[in-house]
């Protein structure tokens, strides 16, 4: 069983046949899937989408660095709401006393996605390293791990987490694709995980190599960032959760052990990092 630990599935792209694709995941071997928010409207949204699939689909909240704009301080605010405050986070199920009838919300597994965007623009550049370690913070008071986007930011990202490194409960590097270098440089932050997705196929990719020669596999974890970022050999076609198999496939040949250990091993770091599930 294998772990989406990043996918879209609320998107409109999944609007005319999300219960197919979900039961393609399920398929396919796909035991969980994560799934992050952009703003106050998909952190709703997504809510409800995971009410609707309990213990299968698993909601973030948060603010992506593209979206923050002029509004961004209200749209935090109002994001900031529907995170438990650490006094009252619900105790384990089993210790509920329930009407039958009750149907809990779905507990917030994590914060994200957020973090630093810099790639098509710096207009909102210190706006979003205030919204992103705001979003930190609030990490840090509910020990709810991060959803972490990072594009042509990384040291700004870097120094923001280090000022919290000590007491952050941990998260993901979604969608990492750099170097050597960086990869090390991610690696000093111990309760992290690199989140691997389809890039991993691409043919002019170095990923195999670097995450192979530097990167353990106890700090891996598999998404799809769908529909985004399809695979070899689907490639140009919108992405799904079901396949999070090739990128397993990938990852086993890069390391030269088997499907069922990258599976068992990914499925743990997961269960590490987040751990309410």
């Amino acid at each position: 069983m294998i772990i989406d630990t990043h996918c879209h599935i609320d998107g409109e792209e999944f609007d005319e046949d999300r219960d197919a694709v979900i039961a393609r995941a399920r398929e396919a071997g796909v035991e969980k899937i994560f799934v992050p928010a952009i703003d106050l409207a998909t952190s709703k949204r997504i809510l409800t989408l995971c009410q609707q699939h309990p213990d299968y689909l698993y909601p973030m909240v948060g603010l992506h660095p593209e979206e923050v704009r002029a509004d961004w301080q209200k749209q935090l605010a109002a994001i900031k709401t529907l995170l438990p405050p650490p006094s009252t986070l619900l105790p384990p199920p089993s210790s509920l006393q329930l009407q039958p009838s009750t149907i809990l919300p779905p507990p917030i597994l994590a914060i994200g996605e957020v973090g630093l965007d810099y790639y098509w623009s710096r207009e909102f550049e210190h706006e979003q390293a205030e919204a992103f370690e705001e979003q930190v913070r609030w990490s840090v008071e509910t020990q709810l791990p991060l959803m972490i986007h990072c594009r042509k930011a990384q040291n700004e990202m870097v120094g923001i987490l280090k000022r919290y490194a000590q007491t952050l409960p941990g998260g993901v590097f979604h969608c990492f694709t750099g170097n050597e270098q960086e990869a090390r440089e991610l690696l000093q932050f111990d309760r992290f995980m690199l989140g691997i997705g389809g890039v991993l196929t691409f043919k002019k990719s170095h990923l195999p190599e670097v995450l192979s020669n530097n990167v353990p596999l106890d700090r891996i974890v598999l998404e799809t960032d769908a529909p985004y970022m399809a695979p070899v050999p689907m490639r140009g076609k919108r992405n799904e959760p079901a396949f999070t198999r090739h990128v397993l496939h990938k990852l086993a040949e890069s390391y030269g052990v088997s499907e069922v250990e990258i599976a068992q091993q990914t499925s743990a770091n997961v269960a590490r990092v987040f751990k309410k599930l």
